[in-house]
C-alpha cells in the first residue's frame, strides 16, 4: 500500500502523468489487439493471480514464499513468449502490415472490381451457392494461394459463378482475389479457434473469421443454407448484408479513407 501511496504522490508532475499515460495506452492497445483471443483468459487469469499473490507478500511476512517468487521470476518471464507465441505473432504481424490510407485508393479498375464481386455475391446468394472469397490486403497470403489450384483470371460475374456452382471440382475451397485477379481457387484456410455458438455458421464462416484474424484480408461468405451474405475482417463477422451494404465495406476496405456523414452500426460477432 505504501508503495501506491508514493506512485500517486508523484502525479502532481506533468512528465510522471504523461509516463503514466504511456503506459495505460501501450496496455490499452495489447489488450484491444488481443481481445477476442483465447489470451484474453490467458491474461486475466495472470492478473487476477499476480494481484493475489502482490496482496499476499505485502500484507504477510513469508520470506520462504518470497524466495520462490523471485527465483521463479526468470522462469516465468521466459515462459510467457512461449505461452502466448501466437498471440505475438499476430500482433506484431498487425502492426508491421499496417498501411497508410493516402497509399491506397480506389480507382476505376477497383470500382469494376467492386461490381462484379457485388453482382456475383448477389446471385450467388438467390441460387444458395456456398462461397469463400477472400481480398488480400497489404499482406500477402502466398502460404494460402500455393495450397490452392492457380487460376490467374481476371474477376467476372461469370468466373465466380462457374467456380463456385455446386459440384464443380473448385467450390468446394476459398477463392483468393489478389488485385483484380483470382489468383487461385479451392484454397485451404485455417479455421478460427474461438468457441462460436451460433449453429449457423459451419466451417466456410469460421475459415472466413480465421484467415482474417491471421491477416489484413477481406473474407465474404454467402450461405449455402440460408444465402445469407456476410464479411469478416479483423477477426470479427457481420451478417445478413444486403448488396448496396457490402458495396460500401469493398470501398471502404479498397479506400480506407473516413466516410463522411451517417455512421451505420454493425453487429459483430
Amino acid at each position: 500500500m505504501s508503495d501506491i501511496l508514493a506512485i500517486l504522490s508523484r502525479l502532481t508532475d506533468w512528465q510522471n502523468l504523461i509516463d503514466l499515460l504511456l503506459v495505460t495506452l501501450i496496455f490499452y492497445a495489447l489488450l484491444r489487439l488481443l481481445w477476442g483471443t483465447q489470451a484474453v483468459q490467458l491474461v486475466l487469469g495472470i492478473l487476477i493471480i499476480g494481484f493475489l499473490i502482490f496482496m499476499i507478500t505485502r500484507t504477510v511476512e513469508l520470506t520462504a514464499f518470497s524466495w520462490l517468487l523471485r527465483s521463479s521470476s526468470v522462469v516465468v518471464f521466459v515462459a510467457i513468449p512461449v505461452i502466448f507465441q501466437p498471440e505475438l505473432r499476430r500482433v506484431l504481424e498487425q502492426v508491421g502490415r499496417r498501411t497508410p490510407f493516402f497509399l491506397r485508393r480506389a480507382n476505376s479498375g477497383t470500382q469494376k472490381l467492386i461490381s462484379d464481386i457485388v453482382r456475383a455475391c448477389e446471385q450467388l446468394a438467390e441460387r444458395r451457392h456456398g462461397t469463400l472469397l477472400v481480398l488480400e490486403g497489404s499482406g500477402g497470403l502466398a502460404e494460402y494461394i500455393d495450397r490452392g489450384i492457380d487460376i490467374d483470371g481476371e474477376v467476372s460475374v461469370e468466373l465466380l459463378l462457374t467456380i463456385f456452382f455446386p459440384g464443380t471440382p473448385l467450390h468446394d475451397g476459398a477463392v483468393i482475389i489478389q488485385n483484380s485477379k483470382v489468383v487461385a481457387a479451392s484454397c485451404i484456410l485455417p479455421l478460427t479457434n474461438r468457441n462460436i455458438s451460433d449453429l449457423q455458421l459451419g466451417t466456410r464462416h469460421r475459415a472466413a473469421i480465421g484467415i482474417t484474424e491471421l491477416s489484413d484480408a477481406m473474407s465474404i461468405v454467402v450461405s449455402e443454407e440460408t444465402g445469407a451474405i456476410s464479411i469478416a475482417t479483423g477477426g470479427r463477422i457481420v451478417r445478413q448484408l444486403d448488396s448496396s451494404h457490402l458495396r460500401r465495406r469493398l470501398t471502404e476496405f479498397y479506400d480506407p479513407r473516413p466516410v463522411m456523414g451517417n455512421a451505420e452500426t454493425d453487429e459483430f460477432l
